[in-house]
């Protein structure tokens, strides 16, 4: 992997912790609304989906770089609709984007044949 695909998986990592984090306000927010007067749903409810159109944004691009298998794609979907889906994608993206860091500088050093 090179440094662009190293930058879209931090990318796709840098808004999963923030889109998950939305989420679980969105459903504070709108246990808050059915139960009390009180009602931010449509403040949240907007930052949600920013936050959600991002990270579908940076999915796809982090899926057309690092040219995932189907099934690792539809794993890292599923994780941003899954309430603390958000935070393993987070930790896995992590591992991911590290490897692929020290995989480009390896070969840019040459001590690994690409």
């Amino acid at each position: 992997m090179d440094i662009k695909t190293a930058s879209s998986l931090h990318r796709l990592r840098l808004v999963s912790g923030p889109e998950a984090v939305s989420f679980l306000l969105l459903l504070v927010c709108s246990v808050l609304k059915r139960t009390t007067d009180f009602n931010a749903v449509p403040v949240m409810g907007a930052i949600h989906g920013i936050l959600f159109v991002l990270y579908v944004l940076f999915w796809l691009d982090a899926w057309n770089r690092t040219k995932w298998s189907f099934t690792t794609a539809a794993l890292y979907f599923v994780l941003s609709v899954l309430p603390f889906g958000g935070f393993y994608a987070d930790r896995k993206l992590k591992r991911e984007a590290e490897a692929a860091v020290i995989a480009s500088r390896a070969r840019r050093e040459g001590t690994v044949n690409a």
